[in-house]
């Protein structure tokens, strides 16, 4: 496969780094600088990231269930009745399957160490976009999961959806609308010389910089003439240990998420494509009858430097 490595790609002649434009660059890379106590970043670093829960909106932790174990035997979730979108319609007591999960913070380590995850919702600017794409990828079983990938993570990367392969442009098409489809390649980048990316990221610490960088660069490939999911992986999921991300949250793995409409649900990844999802509903509770929507469920990691994952009500097999 021909690559460009991201400090090359296209030329940025005729974009000016005004900060309206550029500050859609690099999402809310700003705001977390700042919320860690690093130096004060340019102005054309703020702006809304296309997917940006992160470990302030996991606040549904329950430490008080971190030993607790359902008191009945695990159902199959898959066996819910199912709501238009993919959801699952909960009833009383435990529910648990293993789901397609994406990876949804390239640049980042992916789960291990003994790390757990936490309950965020689904928020950013491309939050219906990314929605639309889970939802309906339920309907549609012939897509493979690493073509659901790479169109995330084309999103995540700021990419063109026009820029991207006819095989991958026809998915996109098949799972997002026409308006959103437009709206994504309205807020697309290009990608960044070398001289563009020291000027806009020199002052940026890791692990934000190396975000930066792995999203330009993914944006080249993506352009690229051709396009090998295993080069894309080895951008978007670091290898080796994963140190302790600033503003990380100490969570065991055995950690429960108490959500909103009533019911405790608890994420335990196998790598960043699987993920056992486990749901208990308390007989006679409000949450009976409530939708379990992956599609509106992210898995925050409790260390910051690993990947937020994207839950998916398709069943992972391998």
């Amino acid at each position: 496969m021909k690559r460009r490595n991201f400090l090359a790609g296209a030329t940025l002649a005729g974009l000016v780094f005004a900060d309206t434009a550029a500050q859609a660059q690099f999402g809310e890379l700003g705001g977390l600088v700042k919320g860690i106590g690093a130096p004060k970043l340019p102005k054309i670093l703020g702006g809304a990231e296309p997917v940006s829960t992160n470990i302030k909106d996991a606040v549904f932790g329950d430490p008080s269930k971190d030993s607790w174990k359902p008191p009945a035997r695990a159902g199959n979730l898959t066996a819910l009745a199912r709501s238009p979108l993919g959801g699952f319609v909960l009833a009383a007591g435990y529910h648990r399957m293993t789901a397609q999960s994406y990876c949804l913070h390239a640049g980042t380590h992916g789960p291990g160490g003994g790390d757990g995850y936490l309950y965020g919702p689904l928020k950013g600017s491309a939050r219906d976009a990314v929605a639309s794409i889970l939802q309906n990828s339920v309907a549609k079983p012939a897509i493979a999961q690493r073509d659901i990938q790479l169109l995330l993570w084309a999103i995540v990367s700021r990419s063109k959806i026009e820029d991207l392969n006819g095989d991958l442009k026809l998915i996109a098409s098949q799972l997002l609308t026409p308006k959103q489809m437009a709206s994504l390649n309205r807020s697309a980048l290009s990608v960044l010389t070398s001289s563009e990316f020291q000027r806009v990221a020199g002052g940026v610490p890791e692990p934000l910089r190396s975000v930066m960088a792995a999203e330009s660069r993914m944006r080249g490939m993506f352009s690229g003439p051709a396009l090998a999911y295993q080069d894309m992986e080895r951008v978007a999921v670091l290898a080796g240990a994963a140190p302790r991300g600033p503003g990380s949250v100490d969570t065991p793995t055995t950690r429960w998420s108490l959500h909103p409409d009533g019911y405790w649900v608890r994420y335990i990844p196998s790598g960043y494509s699987q993920t056992q999802v486990e749901i208990w509903v308390e007989p006679k509770s409000a949450a009976e009858g409530k939708v379990y929507d992956p599609a509106l469920h992210i898995a925050v990691p409790g260390n910051t430097s690993r990947q937020r994952l994207a839950q998916s009500g398709r069943e992972y097999r391998k």
